[in-house]
């Protein structure tokens, strides 16, 4: 996971780890049921102190955004606590990209419709 925290920041970089992982999380780009990387893992990344990470995990589990699920790991929680304000723009956009990749790869409004009601079934 590539994240950028600024060091000379007065923003303790708990925090900037959380709104960082939390924005990917609002705006899709972390989906839904999907395994978070390890403290140690991520803090190895980072080069971080793995109590940094684990506060960072900590506030986002706060916020509903992520659970932890013991031995298993933390995971992007499958729906978010409160709908986000800007959800209707944000489905637009993923919704005008879908249909582009379907254009693109020369498939039929049918077949995009079953792709999708596929995905709602899977996801269930």
């Amino acid at each position: 996971m590539r994240i950028r925290l600024d060091q000379s920041s007065t923003e303790p970089l708990s925090e900037q780890l959380s709104a960082a992982i939390a924005g990917r999380i609002r705006r899709g780009s972390l989906a839904p049921g999907r395994r978070l990387p390890t403290v140690r893992a991520l803090a190895e990344d980072l080069e971080l102190a793995p109590n940094t990470v684990a506060k960072a995990y900590r506030a986002l589990e706060a916020e509903e955004l992520v659970e932890g699920r013991g031995r298993q790991g933390t995971f992007v929680a499958e729906r978010l606590p409160v709908r986000p304000a800007k959800a209707d723009a944000l489905l637009d956009d993923a919704a005008r990209a879908f249909v582009a990749r379907t254009r693109q790869l020369g498939v039929s409004d049918a077949d995009a419709r079953g792709a999708v009601r596929r995905a709602q079934r899977s996801t269930d």
